[in-house]
């Protein structure tokens, strides 16, 4: 499972990113800098630099490692997006369930 979110400022993500792999809840997470994100909050189009980050968790670990996430974010509404991916590589798979026990 592919959990995909967008964090500000960088430092945020890295402590996120780094907390979850310590409580191995995820086996990998990428983070890119500088994405520029536009959004409505309260009727107003905001802009701002975000990070934009992907993480790999298994399907017993995703409701958790959302929780986690909506509980150390900075924003009142974090995007936090769950993606199946359709096909994984077997030997990739086997990794990140010896990495998220």
């Amino acid at each position: 499972m592919k959990i995909v979110i967008t964090s500000a400022p960088p430092a945020e993500s890295e402590k996120l990113v780094q907390n979850l792999l310590e409580e191995r809840l995820i086996g990998c997470g990428n983070i890119w800098g500088n994405v520029q994100s536009m959004y409505c909050w309260k009727r107003e189009i905001q802009r701002e630099p975000e990070s934009l980050i992907i993480m790999e968790t298994t399907d017993e670990r995703v409701e958790e490692v959302i929780t986690r996430i909506s509980e150390r974010h900075s924003y009142d509404v974090p995007k936090i997006l769950a993606i199946e991916p359709k096909n994984v590589y077997q030997a990739y798979h086997l990794w990140l369930e010896e990495e998220t026990k």
